[in-house]
């Protein structure tokens, strides 16, 4: 039976600032936990927090990472944020470019 390659996730976070962000994506990118992350400015969440409706401006993170290095990638995102609960939802690349998801596992390497 063929090698099925390791799965390519896109992981969502939010972060409350382009500081945060940018602190977390550096760490991610710089320690082979994510290929890529991507921040996107001018998020607006709309959410219910300790039994009350709140909203914040926000920025998303699009983090690319591979399955192998999910659980770590999260862990440090934990770490790293200012959150007491960050946002972390992993949704599985069901299909993509394969030079580019192939790109994704190359850059998402194991602590050496």
């Amino acid at each position: 039976m063929p090698d099925t390659p390791d799965p390519v996730h896109l992981l969502l976070s939010t972060c409350p600032d382009a500081a945060s962000a940018e602190v977390i994506a550096r760490a991610l990118v710089g320690e082979g936990l994510a290929a890529c992350v991507t921040r996107l400015p001018g998020a607006h969440s709309v959410y219910r927090w300790n039994g009350a409706v709140e909203s914040a401006e926000e920025v998303q993170l699009l983090i690319k990472t591979r399955q192998a290095r999910l659980d770590a990638t999260i862990a440090r995102l934990c770490e790293l944020h200012p959150y007491d609960l960050p946002e972390a939802v992993a949704i599985p690349a069901s299909a993509g470019l394969p030079a580019y998801l192939d790109w994704i596992r190359a850059q998402t390497f194991e602590d050496s």
